[in-house]
């Protein structure tokens, strides 16, 4: 592979081949989980595992919630469990190797465990919600679950910035009054209204850079990490928030939101005529029929089903990425800053630049990097 034309001025020979590197090892890596993870997943579903467990939960006899939320919470923590070595791997091994992890094996072990405490208390919530309604709805649980999910999925969307981040990472007023003043302008031009600007102490864990909105309505916090406010100039970093601007201001977010809330709709409703029928508790050879069972197989072939919709999601996700461009180098009115934002992103994050056409086609939800800076700098 040769030095992309856009790429010359900022990485030579060898960042190139140490890109390579790093998505060949990611690449691999990635693949050896999967493997692993796929085949522990056929055995459970096809080797009994899931009748003696299912049928393990019934003999204690608990009321019908309490059992579901042991169901499901025990098979969270047994996939934590057997993820941990590949995480420890992944951070600790590969993102060492090429410079990119920070994070202290304390910090690690302070995030595992809030990980834990948090996933059993959203485990808790949603599967009891849930499951109450099936039962206090046998005809239309369907609906009022869906119902609940929808109303959860925006209530969480509210207060994770406030409650659940903060717990991870420092939140900060940015400290560039310079940068806050330009943003504030910027984000008034384009038409958002934002509370704060933010800055986090991502370099505690890694070196890697980015920068998002969050809130719900009409009004936004913007959160910027500290790495991207040390590698990046002012007109670079207004053109990474004016990207992400385009996706509110062209309701990619709530496009998406639809979507999905509507093919969930129609999931579950099918989900509730295959646990009426009882086919699945059939086809897979369970001794005690129980609604938990069923959710859990519904869940693996719904995986399975949804799998040919990727390069169709990935398709529309990487239209809009592109629509975010166009939208944040008209706003801007400085199309090189946002060319030059994405090269030092690449090359901060050791981004592929040359993935294979299939494969981005299929997968990636942003086109590949040098395709973007050559429409952005060949727009009109």
């Amino acid at each position: 592979d040769v030095v992309p034309e856009e790429f010359k001025d900022y990485i030579d020979v060898q960042l190139l081949k140490k890109t390579r590197d790093y998505t060949l090892e990611q690449s691999r890596f990635g693949f050896i989980e999967s493997i692993f993870g796929n085949v522990l997943v056929l055995v459970f579903f096809f080797g009994g595992l899931l009748n003696m467990y299912n049928s393990w939960i019934v003999s204690f006899n608990m009321p019908f919630v309490l059992s579901g939320v042991v169901f499901f919470l025990a098979l969270s923590y047994a996939n934590t469990i057997i993820s941990i070595p590949f995480d420890l791997y992944s951070t600790f091994k590969i993102e060492n190797k090429y410079g990119f992890n920070t994070m202290t094996w304390k910090l690690w072990t302070s995030d595992f465990i809030k990980s834990i405490i948090l996933s059993t208390i959203l485990i808790g919530i949603t599967t009891s919600g849930a499951l109450y309604l099936m039962k206090a709805s046998p005809d239309f649980w369907w609906f009022f679950v869906w119902l609940f999910f929808l109303l959860f999925s925006i209530f969480m969307m509210y207060i994770s910035p406030y409650v659940i981040e903060p717990l991870f990472n420092k939140f900060t007023p940015i400290e560039n009054e310079e940068i806050e003043n330009s943003i504030r302008d910027l984000m008034k031009k384009v038409g958002i209204k934002i509370s704060r600007v933010f800055q986090i102490d991502a370099s505690k864990r890694s070196t890697h850079t980015n920068a998002y909105f969050t809130g719900i309505g009409k009004v936004k916090r913007i959160v910027l990490y500290d790495t991207l406010l040390k590698k990046m100039e002012k007109s670079e970093i207004l053109s990474v928030l004016a990207h992400e601007a385009g996706h509110w201001k062209k309701k990619h977010v709530l496009k998406m939101i639809i979507v999905v809330e509507a093919m969930s709709l129609i999931g579950i409703y099918i989900s509730f005529m295959m646990i009426k029928s009882g086919i699945l508790i059939s086809i897979f050879s369970i001794q005690n029929d129980t609604v938990f069972a069923s959710l859990l197989i519904l869940g693996f072939i719904g995986g399975i089903v949804s799998f040919p919709l990727t390069p169709i999601f990935s398709y529309f996700s990487r239209r809009h990425e592109r629509e975010a461009d166009r939208f944040g180098a008209e706003m801007t009115e400085n199309r090189e800053a946002m060319a030059t934002s994405l090269i030092k992103l690449s090359k901060d994050n050791l981004s592929n630049l040359h993935p294979h056409p299939l494969y981005a086609s299929f997968y990636y939800s942003h086109p590949p990097v040098v395709q973007r800076i050559r429409e952005i700098r060949e727009q009109q």
